[in-house]
Order: structure tokens, then sequence, then C-alpha cells
């Protein structure tokens, strides 16, 4: 759940249509701000709010050049702005040596744990790979753009497996981790 509200004005920019896409963009820009005073008000660092913040700045810039020229040359190529944006975000954090996940993975994970190695390395490798994803999504859609295939369903298709594919991996990786962690505190008893 933590994952899908992260990513939730992402969504509703995707799921709005293209050629409605200043609204889009200001759709997802009052979602990321909404998400964000939610989550400081529950008490939430901004540590635990890199995506939405980098959403909230990506969606400002993209409905203020939408609603200044709806005709830009930036629309055949927002998905893969977008895919970009969210590669640069979660690199950076892995740049900063603060994975954007550890903020999401705190919310539910007890304060002890925070500090240890295996679940920085754990929320390293989940961020490498939601990193990676984005990465090459935004490559695939670029390339999809390029050849007049903007907003198609293969440049949908794209995105939902470039949210997908990371989102599955989280998933179980966690659950490899976690059982992992069960197993040696079991043979150390």
């Amino acid at each position: 759940m933590s994952y899908l509200r992260t990513f939730l004005p992402w969504i509703v920019f995707a799921v709005i249509p293209s050629g409605s896409w200043q609204w889009g963009a200001l759709a997802a820009l009052l979602v990321s701000v909404a998400l964000i005073a939610q989550q400081k008000q529950q008490g939430a660092g901004f540590d635990a709010l890199v995506i939405e913040c980098g959403s909230a700045v990506f969606f400002a810039a993209l409905a203020a050049i939408a609603f200044a020229d709806p005709h830009s040359g930036v629309h055949d190529y927002s998905a893969a702005l977008s895919s970009g944006t969210l590669a640069v975000i979660a690199g950076v954090s892995l740049a900063a040596g603060r994975p954007f996940t550890l903020g999401i993975a705190k919310r539910t994970t007890p304060r002890e744990l925070w500090t240890l190695k295996p679940f920085i390395r754990i929320n390293t490798v989940i961020t490498a790979v939601w990193t990676a994803a984005f990465a090459v999504t935004a490559v695939v859609l670029a390339l999809l753009d390029h050849s007049g295939h903007a907003h198609s369903t293969p440049a949908t298709l794209v995105q939902i497996a470039g949210f997908a594919v990371p989102m599955v991996f989280t998933v179980r990786y966690v659950a490899h981790a976690q059982a992992k962690a069960q197993a040696a505190g079991q043979v150390a008893r």
C-alpha cells in the first residue's frame, strides 16, 4: 500500500487521457501536495517523502509547460520524462546513501532495525532495482515516442511494466530476506 500511495500522482497522471495532459499534470501536482501534507501531518519525515517531493516539483514544472503551451513537444515525451525523473530521484537517493525505499520501509519496520546493515542493504538493492526499472522504462518510452508511438498501447504496457516489475521484485525480495533472517534466527537458537 505504501508504494501505491507513493506513486499515486504518477498513476493519476497516467490515467488521465493524454489529450488533457495539462489537467493530468495539475491533478498529479495536487495529489502530490495533498500526499505530502497528509504524510507530514501523520508524522512522516522528508526521508519518507523523497518521491512525493520530487513528484511535486516535476508536476509543477510539467503543468506550467502544459498550460503555457498545450501543443508543446514536451507532451509527446511526457511519459519518458516521467520515468526519467523517477530514475533521477531514485538514483540521487542511492548516490546520497539514503535510498528512497528506506523511508517507506521505516513506516512498517521496528525502529531498532533501521540502522542495521542488512536493513540498509536490502533497501539499497530494492532502490537500485526501482532506479534501473525507471531508467529502462524511460529509454524504451523515449524510443517509442521518437518513433511516433507516444501515448500508444505499447507505451502504456511499458509504463505498467515499469512499475509492476520492481513492485513484484520488492515484495518477493523482502519476503526472501525475512525468511532468511528467520531461518538464521532459528539456527542461532
